[in-house]
């Protein structure tokens, strides 16, 4: 038989079920979040070590122009270096059936015989490469999906300006392209650009590069410092045109699996913290009514002989269930979500198995955090009530400070009905109690701003990046820098109706002992096409030698406009030069450098050259111009605007908005909770009260007004408060986020808070429905008689 106090409580929790269950809810969405972000870190942290151990992925890597196979030795010589891998690397584009605009790619080398040493392929269908073979190659999972190829299809590859038709041998995996985009490009669009494989002697055939390489990968040796072998590659890789040397973090996919993971891991505290805060004010106010509807009851049980540490771990159990039950349901419901959530990222990231691992540390932390925050929220409370003479305790508790309220002070309470004038001296008289419900409902309103200010982020984006700041169509590549001359050849394929040249180049940026290898662009003062606008949306015209950089990529290496910063070249005769910030582009995707194409070429040492080109055309001739592009050998890639558009809206766009979703279903139940939770307490506390103006005369509906009126004003008071602190918490998130590869801007809109208001007004409205039914069922009897 269970104990005395055990049955009381068993009673407790079946009387306060609707409190209970509600405060419990809240909580598990809570914890639901953090078991769900830490258990997808530890599925992404944790298959990505294992499958960079596995298949042996180097720790520095490094391109070149071109230098002879036996610097692969030197390279080895050098100081912490256990493992060398030479390849060659080459820009291919594609004539692909059943697509219009010309697809692009990278071609790797393999060795002949054997397995590579380092950065070795995982074979996802077909077979490898046959020793000797001729015309057969290998192809990256992400751009054989899109494309709906299978081992034994025909690709036609357009390599060093000659067409040659290929055999697609087997679809593989690589370490190198766990996130398989362009290079220099934020979002991947695997439908125009993919990876592919040949043996060494046909890829050095085609390039005139036998006996020779242009890439490599380091693998050091356990401890090693990077810093040094890096810095040594480029000094022995200069004569070579060494393009720069940069280590595994500054690897494009491992940086773009590690911002995901930095994201999840700010969403996975954030989140959880606003939750779990809502929770500990729902506990507060249903465990301190309680204990004041129950006053008489601590006294009897004190008079019984029951000490003060057992009353106290008495409601503490109560507040232990209310966690314990929260932390169930959150537990399952993050697994499930987790398990849900990790299939997501087949979006973006490419493992042989991405298996979803719960994190037990999350799962303990989320149990051992639960209970704390309810406990927390009404120990002082317990604490105060145990501590209650049994003399004492018996006598009700003293009445409150009955006063005409402030309106009637000042003599406006004619204006105003019984009820209105009721429900307002009641908050008058418990300001305390007020101020902890508005916390509440200020937490519960704040929470729904934050996911509709992820998606008018991402509408901005779909509209401001590229419609305003990128208004070309298409933009195109050379193999090789080609004299602007060139423009007259493109100005005459079919539908073009603009045409402006760009210049780009690989550099090394400095600025007080920080640097990033990133691209510099060029941005003409006179550009149609490409332009950088500042946070502000005005735009920023290029001067000089004067160097714009992404706003992000100032962050990082903490300078402002005004400030001079060192560029070095990577390519040609490396040139070193300080130049000054003049600008700060609000851009979201990548980070990057923007000079006049004149500046930049007069950096490098060079005449008017361009790397490519940006059009627009006539839609009407879009399908005549795609297959005239196919016919130009020198082109090495293409990016069509709208297919990059739509490659976002089904990838991030996708995966933000599911996430963003989630977060405002759990984020409108919270909001229900604590407006429900609120209007039950309120009509438990004011029973008596209640009917006591039942009987005195006061009609059903004057009676349920009072209630109904005092919710409405707490709501009133609380909802600006949450939507300014949902203000603060969005931006707060949404700048923590942000990562160098992908951005959001902040972007508040009237939709963002008119839904907030509407989902408060709803919980408001069927909370008032609900607690008006309960009042006609009042026993106004029981509830009058004397509790002492």
């Amino acid at each position: 038989m269970l104990p005395l106090l055990d049955r009381k409580l068993l009673r407790d929790l079946t009387r306060l079920k609707g409190q209970v269950a509600a405060v419990s809810i809240v909580m598990a969405c809570g914890l639901a979040m953090m078991i769900t972000t830490r258990s997808l870190i530890a599925s992404l942290d944790g298959t990505r070590a294992d499958y960079y151990e596995h298949n042996r992925f180097a720790d520095v890597f490094g391109t070149l122009k071109r230098a002879p196979n036996y610097i692969a030795d030197r390279l080895a010589d050098l100081p912490g270096v256990a493992g060398v891998q030479t390849d060659i690397a080459g820009q291919v584009t594609l004539d692909l059936p059943g697509l219009d605009e010309p697809a692009s790619g990278l071609v790797r080398s393999l060795p002949d015989f054997g397995e590579p040493e380092l950065n070795r392929l995982f074979l996802r269908r077909g077979r490898w490469l046959t020793p000797g073979s001729r015309r057969e190659l290998l192809v990256g999972e992400a751009f054989a999906e899109a494309n709906r190829l299978e081992p034994g299809d025909t690709l036609a590859l357009i390599m060093n300006g000659r067409r040659q038709d290929f055999r697609i041998a087997g679809i593989v995996l690589s370490p190198e392209y766990i996130f398989e985009s362009r290079p220099g490009a934020a979002l991947p669009d695997n439908r125009t650009y993919g990876i592919f494989w040949m043996p060494y002697k046909e890829v050095a055939t085609a390039w005139d590069l036998y006996g020779a390489f242009n890439h490599f990968s380091l693998k050091l040796a356990p401890g090693a410092d990077p810093a040094p072998v890096i810095a040594a590659a480029d000094d022995l890789l200069k004569p070579f045109g060494g393009a720069g040397t940069h280590s595994r973090k500054d690897h494009p996919s491992h940086i773009r699996v590690s911002d995901e993971i930095r994201v999840l891991t700010i969403l996975s505290i954030g989140f959880p913290t606003i939750f779990l805060g809502v929770a500990a004010f729902m506990t507060n106010a249903v465990l301190s009514r309680l204990l004041a509807l129950q006053r008489e009851q601590i006294a009897i049980l004190k008079a019984f002989g029951f000490s003060n540490g057992q009353i106290t771990g008495h409601y503490l159990k109560f507040a232990a269930v209310i966690g314990a039950g929260g932390t169930l349901l959150g537990g399952i419901a993050g697994v499930f979500l987790g398990r849900w959530m990790v299939g997501l990222y087949d979006l973006f990231f490419r493992f042989p198995e991405l298996a979803f691992r719960v994190d037990q540390r999350a799962v303990v932390i989320a149990f051992g955090v639960g209970i704390i925050a309810v406990v927390a929220g009404v120990l002082g409370s317990v604490r105060k009530a145990a501590k209650l003479p049994p003399a004492e305790a018996m006598r009700p508790e003293p009445p409150a400070n009955f006063r005409p309220a402030f309106i009637e002070r000042f003599g406006l309470g004619r204006w105003f009905s019984h009820s209105f004038r009721i429900a307002l001296r009641n908050l008058e008289r418990r300001p305390v109690q007020a101020l902890f419900t508005i916390a509440g409902l200020s937490l519960a309103t704040a929470l729904l701003i934050l996911p509709n200010t992820l998606k008018a982020g991402i509408a901005n984006i779909l509209d401001q990046q590229w419609d305003v700041v990128q208004r070309q169509d298409l933009n195109l590549g050379f193999s090789e820098p080609a004299s602007v001359r060139t423009l007259h050849e493109l100005e005459r394929l079919p539908g073009v109706m603009h045409v402006e040249p760009m210049r780009s180049t690989a550099v090394r940026i400095h600025y007080q002992g920080r640097d990033r290898q990133i691209g510099l662009r060029s941005l003409d003062a006179r550009s149609f096409h490409s332009r950088a606008v500042d946070h502000d949306g005005l735009e920023i015209t290029p001067a000089g030698d004067g160097l714009i950089v992404s706003a992000k990529l100032a962050e990082v290496l903490g300078a402002r406009v005004g400030d001079e910063v060192v560029l070095e070249g990577l390519m040609g005769k490396r040139p070193v030069r300080p130049v000054r910030l003049i600008g700060l582009a609000d851009d979201f995707t990548g980070i990057a450098a923007y000079m006049d194409r004149d500046a930049i070429n007069r950096f490098l040492g060079e005449g008017d050259i361009i790397t490519g080109a940006s059009f627009t055309i006539d839609m009407a001739r879009r399908a005549e111009f795609l297959r005239a592009i196919k016919e130009v050998p020198r082109i090495s890639w293409i990016s069509v605007k709208e297919s990059m558009r739509q490659s976002f809206r089904q990838t991030t766009a996708q995966m933000m908005g599911m996430l963003t979703t989630l977060y405002l279903s759990m984020a409108v139940i919270v909001a229900f909770g604590v407006i429900y939770n609120n209007a039950r307490i309120s009509l438990a506390e004011r029973a008596r009260e209640l009917a006591t103006l039942r009987v005195v005369g006061m009609t059903q509906r004057e009676v349920g007004a009072v209630i109904v009126i005092e919710l409405a004003i707490l709501a009133l008071l609380a909802v600006p408060l949450g939507l300014a602190l949902g203000t603060g918490i969005s931006t707060a998130i949404i700048r923590s986020v942000n990562t160098e590869t992908v951005r959001l801007p902040l972007v508040f809109t009237p939709y963002t808070y008119t839904f907030a208001l509407i989902v408060v007004a709803i919980a408001s409205t069927l909370s008032a429905l609900v607690v008006l039914r309960k009042l006609q069922h009042l026993d106004l009897i029981g509830a009058l008689k004397a509790p002492e």
